[in-house]
């Protein structure tokens, strides 16, 4: 009968230990995730951030002036204009 006390007591430590274990693997891993969770919220900001400076440096009227000003660029005539209809679908 004592033997088998001592058997199921080393079972119950056994038990206890992988309990403690899992629960402390669960605990890292949710801070990881948390971690995780903060830095994909941080890359959406920045997202966020990087299209409002594309449509900022991409405004009409920003590449008409450095077209005109910087590249020495003029819109052509009426007359040279030319509108080219759109090919067949492929």
């Amino acid at each position: 009968m004592a033997r088998l006390n001592l058997v199921l007591l080393g079972i119950i430590v056994v038990c206890a230990l992988l309990v403690v274990t899992s629960q402390h693997k669960a605990r890292k891993l949710y801070i990881e995730l948390q971690k995780e969770q903060e830095r994909a919220r941080q890359i959406e900001v920045e997202w966020g951030q990087l299209q409002l400076e594309q449509s900022t440096w991409a405004m009409h009227a920003r590449v008409e002036k450095i077209a005109s000003g910087q590249l020495m660029m003029h819109v052509p005539p009426p007359s040279r204009v030319q509108v080219v209809p759109p090919g067949p679908a492929q």
